[in-house]
């Protein structure tokens, strides 16, 4: 199981880390040990002090294939789910002024949350797909898939040119605006729609 992050796919999130819009998908890659599962908390690392949410709806693929053409892309996934991308931020900062990976700030054990469930794609309207992230109760995130950059069918045609996709692989498709710091005692709830997705509270 790989899990595959998009990054900068929202234009206002790139904007506020004053970084370039793409012209083409970006993506990085986390460990399966990155897999936090529902219902269990989030231990703040001691290597970092600045880890910050970004939350993001995220695609099952449920069929093997390599070179996928947009057109045929809708065949490979028939489930959407929400998680975060937790960052750490401090870490990312060294890593770019060094200009080394960030995979040391992006891939870390329990960095990437995941809902209780998936909802079948045919009960959404993925032209139309709000989601939202609270942070102990307030609204920090607000998102829709209509303003991904590059939307589902076109990532999963790009990935798909340089590795194969299997069942089970999950691709996490950015954050929109509005990323920010957790602390030890924070509560977040991500939504599909207004239908709770995940709860994770940080240790």
């Amino acid at each position: 199981m790989k899990i595959i992050c998009i990054g900068r796919n929202y234009t206002k999130h790139a904007k506020e880390m004053d970084a370039d819009i793409p012209t083409a998908p970006m993506f990085f890659m986390k460990p399966d040990i990155a897999l936090l599962r529902p219902g269990r908390p989030f231990f703040y690392p001691e290597f970092s002090r600045d880890i910050h949410f970004e939350c993001e709806l995220v695609v099952k693929i449920d069929r093997v294939g390599k070179n996928i053409a947009e057109k045929f892309a809708h065949k490979y996934y028939s489930e959407i789910g929400l998680g975060i991308d937790f960052t750490a931020r401090d870490l990312q900062r060294k890593c770019k002024e060094k200009g080394h990976p960030w995979e040391i700030a992006k891939s870390f054990e329990g960095s990437a949350p995941i809902s209780k469930e998936f909802i079948p794609k045919k009960e959404l309207n993925l032209d139309d797909l709000p989601f939202t992230l609270k942070k102990n109760g307030e609204l920090v995130q607000g998102g829709n898939a209509n303003d991904m950059i590059f939307k589902i069918d076109v990532l999963i045609e790009y990935i798909s040119q340089f590795m194969t996709l299997k069942k089970g692989d999950l691709i996490f498709t950015g954050t929109p605006e509005g990323v920010g710091p957790i602390a030890i005692g924070d509560e977040l709830i991500g939504s599909i729609g207004g239908r709770e997705m995940f709860k994770v509270k940080v240790k």
